[in-house]
């Protein structure tokens, strides 16, 4: 148990430490206080729309991730699933160093459906790949429309059709009882991603942005499979970085790509702020009779 809550504190110290270290990164390249002046001359509805068109794509997430868990028998409504899925988001965001979201989630629904560890394990970890997935296929569509065939852009469009086989293949070989939810996630997992586009869409009408926007969006969508890997505090940091080496690539304005990158972590922020009800109420229905947990 010690060394458990060491190892804990360790990996919450080291993403502290990797978040400031690329947050001082970026501050030696842009001055944080443009970015603050974009933020106060910005047009709040179109933020407020950003966080809208947020919510629905982690609503839509949460459908996704109910596919995978009625796969293994774990028959959770709708409105519950969402409740912990929003639990979850609490978690990964305000403490990244203990039990991350999806661990509680998978403790939660091994002790109330009495489902193996391992199936409810991987059913978040295809959860997590079929968002891979769609943010792979809009960054090369992405891609491709701004280099229009050049810089290799077919050759990426191309691959999307034998990635999406090679996925299929592998979630066959590795994970036969998701088979049937390979397409509806897969699709979901798109909109998903096309909701989060939107929202950094407003993000960016909210100061004016008219040119670029491709560019802008694939920067997004790159910087969200970084902004995945557990090596920073909710991405925090990580996605900046990619803003910035990105803006320098594509001649944008470093400011305002920072200045999207941080409002759609603040709006990541606040929406999973809400998640903190259900630390203190039960998000799930009352448990069934004769569940029992399974912990193989």
């Amino acid at each position: 148990m010690a060394d458990n809550r060491l190892k804990n504190v360790l990996k919450l110290l080291l993403k502290v430490a990797v978040t400031i270290l690329c947050l001082w990164y970026v501050s030696r390249k842009i001055d944080f206080l443009l970015t603050w002046d974009l933020l106060q001359q910005s047009d709040k509805w179109w933020l407020f729309l950003a966080a809208i068109f947020f919510v629905m794509s982690k609503v839509v997430s949460s459908f996704r991730l109910n596919f995978y868990l009625r796969n293994i028998g774990a028959h959770l409504p709708e409105l519950a699933n969402l409740k912990l899925y929003w639990l979850g988001m609490f978690y990964n965001l305000f403490l990244p160093g203990g039990i991350g979201g999806d661990a509680y989630k998978v403790i939660v629904l091994n002790r109330r459906f009495g489902k193996p560890v391992k199936k409810l394990t991987a059913a978040i970890l295809l959860d997590r790949i079929s968002g891979v997935a769609g943010l792979g296929i809009l960054s090369a569509i992405g891609y491709f429309l701004i280099f229009k065939g050049e810089q290799y852009s077919w050759w990426l469009l191309a691959a999307v059709l034998p990635g999406l086989a090679a996925y299929y293949l592998f979630v066959i070989k590795l994970f036969p009882s998701f088979v049937t939810s390979y397409w509806s996630t897969l699709v979901l997992g798109i909109v998903v991603q096309l909701l989060q586009v939107v929202a950094v869409f407003f993000i960016m009408s909210s100061i004016d942005i008219n040119v670029h926007r491709y560019e802008y969006i694939l920067l997004f969508l790159v910087s969200s499979v970084v902004a995945i890997l557990p090596f920073t505090i909710g991405g925090l940091g990580a996605r900046e970085v990619v803003f910035l080496w990105g803006s320098q690539h594509f001649a944008l304005d470093s400011h305002q790509s920072i200045y999207i990158s941080l409002l759609f972590y603040l709006i990541t922020l606040v929406t999973s702020f809400v998640g903190i009800r259900w630390v203190y109420a039960d998000p799930l229905p009352a448990e069934p009779p004769g569940a029992k947990p399974i912990v193989s």
